[in-house]
């Protein structure tokens, strides 16, 4: 297996085929709750977002956080970048860009927060994909990593009826005891790894799923809901995320 389940071309026609992409950023932005949290805690003034295209968490640290950030990705299409600026109200040069291969990248500052969202699962190696985040990292810097679940249900609906993105994902990265490990191995410490998310469920094909696809997430998500709702909690089988957050 290669070390990336996914390529260039691959983005490219993932992201020009995405609709809705550009939309305002609200205060509640999922995560926004934790990373206020430790923006406080740690005193973080800088933070660069790895794998972030279109940069929906570089502008929101900025915009409501007042954050210093970068968005690095090895694929920036930046007129949607600018187009998400604008809206947010903010100008073009309220954030850094840097486009480049991170594995090859040569740092040329390091940060007081390194993030990535829905990047390490797209690697065969999850330790070398995590170990690449850490030349950024400020010492005592803030490390913040989630990834989907895709080993409860909602990996059982994406498997199902969207295979071809399934098959982009490493689902054993999906591990926490996994995440764990690799972070004590890495030599990270206030280690903190865990579902996230109550319940939801979704499909990038959406538009294209057959009607009885539709429907079937449709029942799966009407009855977690109402489940979590009545017993409010994180679990392996409904949680939609992960959340692996650390200290260098």
């Amino acid at each position: 297996m290669e070390q990336n389940l996914t390529d260039r071309a691959f983005w490219k026609a993932f992201w020009e085929s995405r609709k809705g992409l550009i939309f305002y950023i609200k205060p509640n932005y999922i995560f926004g709750d934790l990373l206020a949290g430790l923006i406080k805690k740690n005193n973080i003034k800088s933070a660069i977002e790895l794998g972030g295209f279109p940069g929906y968490y570089a502008i929101y640290l900025k915009k409501y956080r007042n954050i210093d950030t970068t968005l690095l990705d090895y694929f920036v299409h930046r007129d949607l970048v600018n187009q998400l600026l604008e809206v947010n109200g903010l100008k073009q040069n309220d954030i850094a860009i840097i486009e480049t291969d991170l594995f090859t990248y040569q740092p040329e500052k390091m940060y007081d927060m390194v993030l990535s969202f829905g990047l390490i699962e797209h690697f065969a190696d999850t330790k070398e994909i995590i170990k690449a985040h850490l030349p950024l990292l400020n010492p005592g810097g803030t490390l913040f990593i989630t990834l989907p679940n895709f080993t409860g249900i909602n990996g059982w609906l994406q498997r199902t009826f969207d295979p071809d993105n399934y098959a982009k994902h490493n689902i054993a990265s999906m591990d926490v005891d996994l995440l764990r490990c690799i972070y004590t191995e890495l030599g990270l410490t206030e280690i903190d790894v865990h579902y996230h998310g109550r319940f939801t469920v979704w499909l990038e094909n959406r538009e294209t799923t057959s009607a009885w696809g539709k429907f079937v997430m449709k029942a799966i998500w009407v009855i977690g809901k109402t489940i979590t709702k009545i017993i409010p909690f994180e679990s392996k089988l409904l949680s939609p995320y992960i959340v692996a957050c650390a200290k260098a």
